[in-house]
């Protein structure tokens, strides 16, 4: 925990991972398909992703794992086209991320909401990525993989790696110019490589961990949540806008399930 390093009263802030946390694949692995339609990707890059995820399902990404898949990123994105890869996301988001959303996230994401808490995303996954994602989960701040980018295009190098003692630097970085106070903040993750992460708040909690991560979080004495409900929020609620949309559902989410939401935070 980091102690009183941001002061005692300052705002709070709740963290989360993206993948296995709040959705339920890998976010990279999720937008494989369309870049292959668009054909940034053969179909042998459509393979290797599919079993890299099918990994990751089962056992959780090691530092090893996420050391291959950063540099296998950075070579396969070289040359792509940074507009093309945000109208791709931007266009296949709704149908592709949507339904994997996990339920019972939105609603603790509502709930610190509620409690005036800003809700920040951490996520390895890119910028273009996570951002958009962030946004129709009504995040506050994303803080993502940045690649280098020259003249509208990406150089295959990575400005900044949004992983491991990264995701504490990106805290430290949004406590100190939006005022958290990350004693009194909260993380949630899924992976042994996000310790980091939930050590640097004074509320940590591993959600669906793996192996590793739950043995550390109970020797820790720290909550273990799983989260197993996937669900559509843009098929429930119907609003002449998908930010609308977003926002109602969010809400409309929190209050039917409030009952649920205040049961796992009470086991906190």
């Amino acid at each position: 925990m980091t102690g009183d390093r941001h002061g005692t009263n300052g705002r709070i802030a709740a963290f989360f991972d993206l993948d296995k946390t709040v959705i339920a694949r890998s976010s990279t692995y999720v937008f494989s398909k369309p870049f292959f339609a668009e054909g940034l990707i053969n179909r042998r890059a459509v393979l290797e992703s599919s079993y890299a995820h099918f990994m990751f399902l089962l056992s959780g990404a090691d530092h090893d794992q996420m050391e291959r898949m950063r540099a296998n990123l950075t070579n396969m994105v070289a040359g792509w086209d940074v507009a093309q890869i945000r109208s791709i996301v931007a266009e296949t988001l709704h149908d592709l991320v949507d339904p994997l959303i996990y339920a019972e996230a939105v609603d603790l994401i509502a709930d610190h909401r509620i409690r005036g808490h800003d809700v920040v995303i951490v996520s390895a996954s890119g910028e273009e990525v996570v951002a958009p994602i962030a946004e129709a989960l009504g995040a506050t701040h994303t803080a993502a993989t940045r690649m280098e980018v020259v003249d509208g295009k990406y150089t295959g190098a990575v400005d900044f790696y949004c992983y491991g003692e990264g995701k504490v630097t990106a805290m430290e970085k949004l406590a100190a110019t939006a005022g958290y106070d990350l004693s009194r903040s909260y993380a949630y993750s899924d992976s042994i490589t996000d310790l980091p992460m939930l050590s640097a708040v004074g509320h940590p909690t591993a959600v669906n961990p793996d192996r590793s991560l739950r043995r550390e979080a109970t020797a820790r004495g720290w909550p273990v949540l799983t989260f197993s409900n996937p669900v559509s929020l843009w098929s429930r609620f119907r609003a002449p806008s998908k930010t609308t949309a977003t926002g109602i559902a969010v809400g409309l989410s929190a209050l039917a399930a409030g009952a649920l939401t205040y049961r796992l935070l009470r086991r906190r």
